[in-house]
């Protein structure tokens, strides 16, 4: 599914008038042009505002020893849905964008992670979806990362959402 209809932004809400493939080839090639090894992770988080559920998706660029950038896309959509549906909401918003950029990816030899906004820890409400979380990204063939090691989704995601 191509998602060139879709606004991006950068962190400080640079506007971007191009699909997320062609902003992720673009940057691919300029920063492997200037010396840089990337690695890419893709989140999602919500946040629920009464009847209405804010999601922000996250297309983390980690230049190895060098920093990071962001491309965001927004979402609202109203709704009234449980924990567990909304965590797989999120989940399958990145799993759209991975899927989307994956071949450009692979193409350049940048490897990528999906990350999940879900505890590992019981305790927390999040963590009732993160088997199912768990088997949809592995079972697409991407690398799986939940927190706290899901930065992309718990940090750079949620300061947007």
């Amino acid at each position: 599914m191509e998602t060139q209809q879709q606004m991006w932004q950068n962190m400080t809400g640079k506007i971007f008038q191009h699909s997320i493939t062609q902003l992720v080839e673009e940057a691919i090639i300029r920063e492997q042009a200037n010396g840089h090894r990337l690695k890419v992770c893709v989140g999602s988080d919500s946040h629920v505002y009464g009847d209405a559920i804010n999601y922000a998706t996250a297309v983390v660029f980690i230049r190895e020893g060098k920093g990071a950038f962001t491309f965001i896309r927004k979402e609202r959509e109203i709704q009234n849905i449980s924990i567990k549906e909304r965590m797989l909401n999120e989940v399958n918003k990145s799993v759209e964008i991975a899927y989307t950029i994956c071949s450009i990816l692979d193409a350049y030899g940048v490897e990528m992670e999906v990350h999940a906004d879900i505890n590992t820890d019981p305790d927390f409400k999040s963590n009732i979806a993160l088997k199912d979380a768990m088997g949809y990204i592995l079972g697409m063939g991407y690398v799986f990362k939940a927190k706290p090691y899901a930065f992309a989704s718990s940090n750079c995601a949620d300061m947007m959402v």
